[in-house]
């Protein structure tokens, strides 16, 4: 993963600052502090990000194509311009049927239940 972030006070197409690349799940750092980041990933179809979880809330937003989500042994399709919230320490993973890119944010405001 890219630990860099983008340039700042510069316009950017946010679906454009992340490539496709075959076979991989690709991550650029958009934001990165120590209260939170945002980050742009690409997946390429038929990769999947295993299951983890996290102790704050993640925001994620579809920027391309459409995504599987299972959060708690739940499946949630989410297209284009869709977005989901995944809980605080909630087990969770990706699936990518076809391409997709997405956008995560995370805020650790260190209240998290």
């Amino acid at each position: 993963m890219d630990t860099s972030e983008i340039e700042k006070s510069k316009s950017h197409i946010i679906v454009e600052i992340i490539q496709y690349i075959p076979n991989a799940v690709v991550s650029k750092t958009i934001i990165k502090k120590t209260t939170g980041n945002i980050t742009a990933s690409s997946f390429d179809a038929g990769e999947e990000l295993a299951e983890k979880t996290s102790p704050y809330d993640n925001y994620i937003q579809i920027i391309h194509g459409a995504a599987e989500i299972i959060i708690k042994n739940q499946k949630h399709k989410l297209g284009l311009g869709e977005g989901i919230i995944i809980p605080a320490h909630a087990r969770h993973s990706f699936n990518a049927n076809e391409q997709f890119k997405m956008i995560s944010t995370i805020i650790k405001s260190g209240y998290e239940d």
